[in-house]
């Protein structure tokens, strides 16, 4: 996890190192004044995140921007954002943060982009719900122990890219209809209203892992996404192809703090979903949405430094890890069922979250095998690339409230040495039943690991990280629109078993 890089393309102003990893960024609102002159701009955009996961923004004009918003703040509805206030305690303010503009590379008026955060105008603070609010107290938290200096994150978003898609539920129906140039199911199909005869190059199921062009019909527009993602000032890596069939992809960032990293998880999937729009193709992040081929995951890559030097390093220890990288896997895997409410955290999730799609079900680590819900990544021995794979999150999640789970658990993992257990370096899928039967799983659904955050939370209390009107929002939220809404509606599914009863 080692690298020295200088973005020259991006609107950056002020040189800024984190461990090895360097970016630069305005750093004040003088800056981003300059900034809106230098680029021409006409319109600065607010952006902030909602309690679920998603940007929302508004746009304000140029005699709007000035050194004192960046104090002040400027006022908006919190009763209409998911959430957050009810109406009776509904003003809030967005305080935007200068180290996050960007030139925003979707839109055709010259625009400046703001990641902001919101406060709280009664009691002049940041707004306890506010998801970046939490990602912040989770990195202080870690400074405030002594521990580390820094958490990197560098998670491997997976999304699916589909020709259309339709949907629907009323009283008297409900469907789903999912539709890919590249889906084996349209080996078939009569092509000739698409412009052309079925020229038959489809991905097989679970054969979508790296075959080239024409099999991979998303090549141009992953480097599109790509080369959009340096206009915003992220750093990528590598893109591909993934396994399932009809447009899975992935595409890697650089990794970056936490906060940082959480910033660009929302770029990321703005830009992917924007960019599959031109193309006329939708970019989806549901975990789930083909039955019978794999789901897509959120691997979350990531370690604890000192200045430097990266902590999760033992050139004598197993896969050259250190007794304290192994008790932060030790409190991934000891509290992962309640790490699930924000990990996993939709009922899709736990659709992915079963055997035989390379899902990680199984609380258990191990090295280089990807059945293990914790990985020691064995491509390098390098002291810089010693991290964590963390493989149960899926896309669905918030990031800024996911990774500070992540970090509240590995660092109470830290504080009670708490022992992972011994390394599983087999196929677990394989295990004879016996010693399948003693190895802990992931919750089955969305309202078992709400129960497991029910009782397990103390973890992300410490350091008033994770606030009990944060947990309780979020597990109240959850349950009355997500579990209780799909409980009453009848499945496809069930009409083939059970109409002729």
């Amino acid at each position: 996890m080692a690298a020295t890089h200088t973005d020259s393309g991006s609107p950056c102003m002020v040189s800024v190192e984190a461990g090895s990893y360097r970016v630069s960024r305005p750093q004040s609102a003088r800056d981003v004044i300059d900034l809106i002159g230098k680029h021409d701009i006409v319109i600065v955009d607010l952006k902030f995140t909602d309690l679920p996961g998603q940007w929302q923004h508004f746009s304000i004009t140029l005699p709007e921007v000035h050194e004192e918003l960046f104090d002040a703040g400027i006022g908006f509805d919190g009763s209409s954002i998911r959430g957050f206030q009810e109406i009776h305690e509904s003003d809030m303010l967005l305080r935007p943060d200068p180290a996050t503009a960007f030139v925003d590379p979707i839109c055709e008026t010259p625009t400046l982009s703001l990641i902001c955060d919101v406060v709280d105008p009664v009691l002049h603070q940041p707004y306890s719900r506010d998801p970046r609010y939490v990602a912040k107290k989770a990195e202080t938290y870690l400074r405030q122990t002594g521990i580390a200096t820094t958490c990197y994150f560098g998670p491997e978003l997976e999304f699916f890219i589909f020709d259309s898609i339709r949907f629907g539920q009323d009283p008297h129906s409900g469907y789903y209809f999912v539709e890919s140039a590249e889906g084996e199911w349209n080996t078939g199909r009569d092509e000739g209203a698409y412009g052309g005869g079925n020229l038959g190059y489809k991905q097989r199921y679970k054969e979508g892992y790296f075959p080239v062009p024409p099999h991979d019909t998303l090549q141009e527009i992953r480097s599109e996404i790509v080369l959009t993602l340096q206009q915003a000032g992220v750093r990528v890596e590598v893109h591909h192809h993934e396994v399932a069939t009809a447009g899975q992809n992935e595409i890697d960032m650089r990794f970056s703090t936490l906060t940082r990293m959480a910033d660009n998880v929302m770029i990321y999937k703005y830009v992917c979903k924007n960019v599959a729009r031109r193309h006329g193709k939708v970019a989806t992040f549901m975990p789930k949405p083909l039955f019978a081929d794999n789901a897509s995951g959120m691997h979350c890559h990531q370690s604890l430094w000192n200045d430097e030097r990266n902590l999760f390093y033992d050139a004598n220890g197993w896969a050259l890890t250190s007794d304290l990288c192994r008790w932060y896997i030790g409190g991934l895997l000891h509290h992962a069922p309640a790490l699930m409410a924000f990990c996993a955290p939709t009922t899709n999730s736990y659709k992915r979250l079963v055997p035989g799609y390379e899902a990680p079900v199984n609380l258990a680590m191990s090295q280089r095998n990807r059945s293990a819900a914790a990985r020691i990544p064995m491509y390098s021995d390098s002291p810089n690339a010693r991290r964590v794979e963390f493989r149960c999150p899926d896309p669905s999640a918030n990031a800024y409230l996911a990774f500070a789970a992540m970090l509240m658990a590995g660092l109470d993992g830290i504080e009670n040495r708490i022992d992972p257990g011994d390394p599983l370096d087999r196929n677990i899928y394989d295990l004879p039943p016996e010693e399948a039967s003693g190895i802990r799983q992931v919750p089955g659904s969305l309202e078992a690991a709400l129960d497991a955050l029910e009782t397990d939370y103390a973890f992300l209390r410490k350091g008033d990280v994770f606030t009990d009107d944060v947990i309780q929002t979020w597990i109240d939220y959850k349950r009355r629109h997500e579990i209780e809404p799909i409980r009453l509606r009848p499945h496809p599914w069930e009409f083939y078993l059970y109409f002729d009863v």
